[in-house]
């Protein structure tokens, strides 16, 4: 019986022995769970970054595109809202006056809808972003630059100039 309980007092001192190695070892094993958690959740999040930033990239460059799109064509339909304004202004008979004053009206209004607008020019500075001067005058009546007369209308879309205002200017 003395045998007995020497083995028994063996194996429990074995066992206390294996469970302290275990519970090291898991405690081991936790550390370089966490750290590898750790680099996986800042992985993670920099990926998580990396898309947001990415969509806000796509989303400024869908609108770009999309405004470089109705720039190009609204600069075609300049053309037809001048041959408007010229209808307009010619001696025809007033119901057809009429009738074209109302397409030129709707397409007026489909140009603000989109955002374009006449260019300012009388009376302005002349600012080579948006006037084209063809013409120059001396005249002290008028400022040094001052744009006199509007030969042919601008047109720009938010800062993008579609079509320069053809301009008269005093020096």
């Amino acid at each position: 019986m003395a045998e007995n309980l020497e083995n028994n007092e063996e194996e429990v001192l074995e066992n206390e022995e294996t469970k302290e190695t275990s519970v090291k070892d898991l405690m081991e094993e936790i550390e370089k769970l966490k750290k590898e958690n750790e680099k996986y959740y800042e992985h993670l999040q920099r990926t998580a970054a990396e898309f947001d930033n990415y969509k806000k990239r796509v989303s400024k460059e869908k609108e770009k595109i999309y405004s470089l799109a109705v720039g190009d064509v609204v600069t075609k339909y300049i053309a037809v809202l001048d041959n408007l304004d010229k209808a307009v202004s010619t001696e025809v008979d007033p119901k057809v006056k009429e009738g074209v004053e109302l397409i030129q009206k709707q397409v007026q209004d489909i140009m603000k809808e989109l955002n374009v607008e006449k260019i300012a020019t009388e009376k302005e500075t002349f600012n080579p972003e948006y006037h084209d001067a063809v013409m120059h005058i001396e005249n002290k009546d008028y400022g040094e630059q001052e744009v006199v007369e509007e030969l042919r209308c601008g047109y720009k879309m938010g800062d993008r100039v579609l079509r320069h205002a053809m301009v008269k200017v005093a020096n």
